[in-house]
């Protein structure tokens, strides 16, 4: 029998898991507590009948791997899975491709009275007592944020009524369906995730970047930047400005060239006072033969095609909180090349911090 996966995740203490598993007969409710992940413990409840695991290595992959997966398999059926706070569900779909489960919906929950302070501070989720395992160096900010940009569905707990974290969710997450846990009714959010909802896919991060048309003009202080440009960012001067993506931006993510690295296409993302920077592979522009090459993305390449750079390109969202727009355009414009370093970009040897960075990540 097929196994068919509700995930539930959040930072915050909620009942929602429970809610939907009761609301669903038949299911299977499965939680872990990764607490004591670090000493290689990890406890496990299914349906409330708690399993004592010991790891020979505390990890969250392991974790994953030797336990969560092959039990979805067995298990079959409808399962709700209420993810420890640690655990970032984008994380769990991408393991989850490896066994035959099938991720029916994202459930996201978000307190009102926190989660805004939450997703643009620079708490570490190590200083909450929230850390995956030891090393985690992850911000409370990029949980909570990834948490709800990937989730199919949110519900809302917790008092207040700030208009300003509304607007955030509306452009962080505009397909996905809001409700209040009062009252909720798990079957009616279930059926008012669209069609088109993600659902645990992913995409190569050469699609698009405003996924789900999420509203452009400003609203309660929330605004979105779209940055796009045809030439190369210069690396010191991007690396000075991405200062001003860690205070008062709730998400930056997007596609970066640089004059260092012209075959490189590089992923951006931050979230609070939390950045990372990732390798997304080459353009196509670098590339001589694109049958290996996603037939979509062949075609978002020939559509905006340049003689010149050919696919190559910048693109950047950006949802701030506090932060200006037109300081933010602004620095990341200052930080492109110019005219004259564009004519002799060939001939110039750039500092590149960034490359330095990627050497740091692979050491980890």
């Amino acid at each position: 029998m097929e196994t068919e996966v509700l995930l539930v995740a959040g930072v915050a203490r909620h009942d929602v898991a429970e809610a939907i598993w009761r609301a669903e007969p038949g299911a299977v409710l499965v939680r872990h507590d990764l607490r004591d992940l670090a000493r290689g413990v990890v406890r496990r409840w299914v349906d409330g009948e708690l399993t004592v695991l010991e790891l020979a290595h505390g990890c969250v992959s392991c974790t994953l791997r030797l336990d969560l997966l092959p039990l979805l398999e067995r298990l079959g059926g409808r399962v709700v899975v209420h993810l420890d706070p640690a655990l970032e569900p984008e994380a769990v779909c991408f393991a989850l491709r490896e066994v035959d489960v099938r991720v029916g919906a994202v459930v996201t929950v978000v307190d009102r009275a926190t989660w805004l302070a939450d997703a643009t501070g620079e708490d570490a989720m190590a200083d909450r007592g929230l850390g995956a395992a030891e090393g985690d160096e992850r911000t409370v900010a990029q949980v909570v944020v990834g948490q709800a940009e990937f989730a199919d569905a949110l519900v809302l707990t917790g008092t207040g009524d700030d208009p300003a974290l509304d607007a955030v969710l509306d452009r962080l997450s505009p397909l996905a369906p809001r409700r209040h846990r009062g009252g909720l009714d798990v079957a009616e959010l279930l059926a008012a995730i669209p069609e088109d909802a993600r659902r645990g896919r992913f995409d190569d991060g050469f699609g698009t970047l405003l996924r789900g048309q999420p509203p452009l003009e400003p609203a309660h202080g929330v605004s979105v930047v779209h940055f796009t440009e045809r030439r190369p960012f210069h690396p010191m001067r991007l690396h000075h400005a991405l200062d001003v993506l860690l205070d008062g931006v709730v998400r930056t993510r997007g596609r970066v060239w640089l004059a260092s690295q012209p075959d490189t296409a590089l992923w951006l993302e931050s979230a609070g006072g939390g950045l990372d920077v990732g390798n997304l592979g080459p353009w196509l522009a670098a590339v001589d033969d694109w049958s290996g090459f996603p037939v979509e993305r062949r075609a978002i390449a020939s559509a905006v095609w340049d003689p010149r750079y050919g696919d190559r390109s910048q693109e950047l969202v950006v949802i701030t909180g506090s932060a200006p727009a037109e300081g933010i355009t602004a620095a990341l414009r200052d930080a492109l090349v110019t005219d004259e370093e564009l004519a002799l970009v060939d001939e110039l040897e750039f500092v590149d911090p960034f490359a330095e960075w990627h050497d740091e990540m692979e050491e980890l």
